[in-house]
């Protein structure tokens, strides 16, 4: 009998063996990783050239042996002789060569100027863009304190909180011509997912960024095309399958003038080369409940939309144009002109759209701002202000100093227009990321630093500080001298704004036969103010404080602090613990230096001690209630 021969691949059999198995390979990939098919994609060029090497080694390893010589170790067989091989070799060379050339000629290394012109600046004036308002409206919610809320508001809905859990979204916008956060809810895990489908996600969060005030919006109709969904519904494959060639960057959740949820997709544009220069060429929104899908070029977005560019391309443009100006080399060695962002960025609502702030700082020098800059995210129009002082980090060093023994931490501010002085605006966080308190400082002084436990407060007390002109306007023989080199717009404002209010008043005193007078206060009135914050010291401290020959308390009607009560509120705060020891010692010692102040006629600094002595004393009784 003959004996059967074993069956062997042709050479085309194999190599058509080979394009099935990766084919395959090739769509479980894309159905996973939802590459888009584009040239200008990093991505897809490092898939392509693995799917290269993987074919040239399955092709080229069955027929290669290595024969341990030193001089020739590896045999091909002959198979670097044909066709095929060559081809796939050649093919696996010039796959690799075209991604390094790209990639080199994409590079701000040899494209500095055309990176540098990416943004284009606006110079502008700072009281003119940025109105002053009104401190119920500033935006004070940031994105950790939106998620301790989102997170109550979840825990009171025993309906929800079974079956879901709050997405860390919590996107800026402005709905209606207010500042809010809003952020979808999600499923709480894949079982869930598959409980919930049919019905999908019914609500999200919206939060008024200046009220605080969280509100569950429930939909009529779920949404059903998320990033939480699976399969045909997970919004990522969604778009990939209808738009195979986009190439997006953050997708953002905001809602229309309706209240409709919608995703906001941003489609990439490469401008230098292959790989550089990105910015956004086009807008995708989708509809979250439908899967609806509208596509718009930049230009013609909805006025509803405000984020179409990421708070991180738009600070990495700027960088690119204020460290590029001399080109590449210049910013490596140099760094002549050269600027840059500071390290971190805020977002300001203007005319109902959303712009990110941050400061800019020489790149030889972050010890001071030059100036800061304003970009909008939906047009990518920048403005520039060219206004020196304190960099962010120096002013929450301020903030943080001024409440030093209550150890909050600031967050990163936002700039605020108080009296056409730019002025920078904090929450002060205690360390479970509570707001305890609000800080404002002075732009161009950060020693000029005013808190307050309200936003109001904290407003009028930096007002105290930095209305110098108007106390003196205030006074019938009141005098201002100031010194600078030239006079800037906002001295021009200040002296106008004082003139003609100046001028209102005289007008009206002698339409009404009023004869201005100043008011005269005895020394022994400030004695008795500062008397009777002693009465009230003393009550809180106990034994702890003792000052009655300071400013004598008998004649005030009233009744001395027995021992036995003392030696209790005494014990009281040694019980509360050290920071309440802590805060007792330095009441002790500013009411030192109130006493001081008042003994060398500075009255005014007397004032200001006393203020800050009652909000530690408001801090301090916190305290030791809570230990009761």
């Amino acid at each position: 009998m003959k004996k059967k021969q074993k069956q062997h691949f042709t050479g085309k059999k194999w190599i058509a063996a080979l394009v099935v198995v990766v084919l395959i390979l090739a769509a479980i990939y894309y159905y996973i990783a939802l590459p888009a098919i584009n040239i200008h994609n990093p991505e897809l060029w490092k898939f392509v050239l693995f799917l290269a090497v993987i074919i040239f080694a399955l092709y080229a390893l069955p027929k290669t042996t290595f024969t341990g010589d030193r001089r020739h170790p590896v045999n091909f067989s002959g198979n670097y002789k044909t066709k095929t091989f060559k081809f796939l070799a050649s093919l696996v060379v010039v796959i690799a060569a075209a991604y390094f050339v790209g990639t080199l000629l994409s590079s701000p290394v040899i494209n500095a100027s055309k990176y540098q012109k990416l943004m284009k600046i606006e110079k502008s004036e700072f009281t003119k863009d940025i109105d002053q308002i009104s401190y119920d409206q500033i935006p004070l919610l940031d994105k950790s304190s939106a998620e301790i809320l989102g997170e109550r508001k979840m825990g009171s809905l025993v309906d929800l909180a079974s079956q879901f859990e709050v997405a860390d979204e919590y996107s800026q916008i402005n709905y209606k011509n207010n500042p809010v956060r809003v952020t979808p809810l999600r499923y709480a895990d894949l079982v869930k997912w598959f409980t919930n489908k049919k019905a999908g996600i019914p609500a999200y969060i919206k939060i008024d960024m200046a009220t605080q005030q969280t509100e569950l919006v429930r939909l009529k109709e779920g949404m059903k095309y998320t990033p939480y969904d699976h399969f045909g519904r997970y919004l990522y494959r969604h778009l990939r399958f209808k738009y195979p060639t986009y190439m997006f960057d953050d997708i953002n959740f905001e809602i229309n003038e309706e209240g409709t949820p919608y995703w906001v997709c941003s489609v990439k544009k490469y401008n230098i080369g292959l790989f550089g220069g990105q910015t956004i060429g086009r807008v995708v929104l989708c509809n979250a409940i439908t899967g609806e899908c509208k596509d718009y070029k930049v230009e013609d977005t909805p006025k509803w939309v405000d984020r179409v560019y990421s708070a991180d391309m738009l600070v990495n443009l700027y960088n690119y144009y204020g460290t590029l100006k001399h080109g590449f080399i210049n910013s490596i060695l140099g760094q002549k002109d050269c600027l840059t962002t500071t390290n971190g960025y805020n977002y300001l609502a203007i005319n109902d759209d959303v712009w990110v702030y941050t400061g800019v700082t020489s790149i030889t020098s972050d010890q001071s701002n030059v100036g800061f800059v304003l970009m909008n995210q939906r047009t990518m129009e920048t403005k520039y202000y060219e206004i020196e002082g304190a960099i962010e980090d120096s002013a929450m060093t301020s903030a943080e100093g001024k409440v030093q023994n209550l150890g909050y931490k600031a967050t990163f501010p936002l700039l605020l227009n108080i009296d056409a002085e730019p002025t920078y605006f904090m929450a002060l966080k205690d360390a479970s990321g509570l707001v305890k308190k609000y800080a404002m400082v002075n732009v161009h002084n950060y020693q000029i630093v005013a808190t307050g436990d309200t936003v109001n407060d904290c407003e009028a007390s930096y007002r105290s500080l930095i209305q110098t002109i108007g106390r003196a306007a205030r006074n019938v023989s009141g005098t201002v001298i100031m010194y600078a080199d030239d006079i800037t717009d906002a001295m021009h404002k200040a002296i106008d704004e004082t003139n003609r209010r100046r001028d209102i008043q005289i007008a009206y005193n002698k339409e009404h036969g009023i004869d201005p007078k100043p008011l005269i206060k005895k020394i022994s009135d400030v004695n008795d103010m500062l008397a009777k914050e002693d009465v009230d010291t003393q009550t809180l401290l106990g034994t702890g404080y003792r000052n009655e020959g300071k400013a004598g308390n008998s004649h005030l009607g009233v009744p001395a602090t027995s021992k036995e009560e003392s030696d209790r509120r005494h014990e009281e705060i040694l019980k509360a613990g050290l920071p309440a020891q802590d805060l007792a010692d330095l009441i002790r010692q500013l009411s030192e230096q109130m006493h001081a102040a008042a003994e060398q006629l500075q009255f005014e600094l007397a004032a200001r001690l006393r203020d800050e002595i009652r909000d530690l004393k408001k801090e301090l009784r916190q305290m030791t209630e809570a230990s009761k």
